[in-house]
């Protein structure tokens, strides 16, 4: 593999296997910089039924990045997102029955994942998802975490 920031040659310097995925360390031999790479088996992808019930191809990037605004500013390792957006896609792969899964068994996964690991950034995610209209719907959610 190829450094990210000069080209060079890398050597791996760590490797994790967790999750049906490999995590590697990765340093440069030119340059000495780290990175990391992660390596999955590349599975058959489905499509994501919305609500509007338009349909759209299942977003690994997309799920990440839902998570990663629910946990801004949040005492949250990278880690623990990329183990959080693996686990939820797990799930639904075994939740599915064919090619096709709706969104909202996507919302529902991602907030029981949220609320285990942080209830800030569930109240966040909660709050878009659920499409809160006043502070009663926020007072009402907090009750329910407490």
């Amino acid at each position: 593999m190829r450094c990210i920031f000069c080209e060079g040659e890398t050597k791996v310097t760590d490797k994790r296997d967790s999750q049906g995925e490999t995590r590697r360390r990765r340093e440069c031999l030119k340059c000495k910089k780290r990175f990391t790479t992660y390596e999955r088996v590349e599975e058959p992808n489905f499509i994501v039924i919305k609500k509007d019930k338009s349909r759209e191809p299942f977003s690994r990037e997309k799920l990440r990045m839902g998570i990663e605004k629910a946990c801004e500013k949040r005492p949250i390792e990278t880690e623990k997102i990329d183990s959080m957006v693996s686990e939820i896609e797990r799930k639904i792969r075994n939740k599915i029955k064919g090619k096709e899964v709706e969104s909202s068994v996507i919302g529902e996964l991602v907030m029981k994942e949220l609320k285990k690991v942080d209830k800030v950034a569930y109240i966040r995610f909660a709050s878009v998802y659920r499409e809160f209209k006043d502070i009663t719907d926020f007072k009402r959610e907090i009750k329910e975490v407490e």
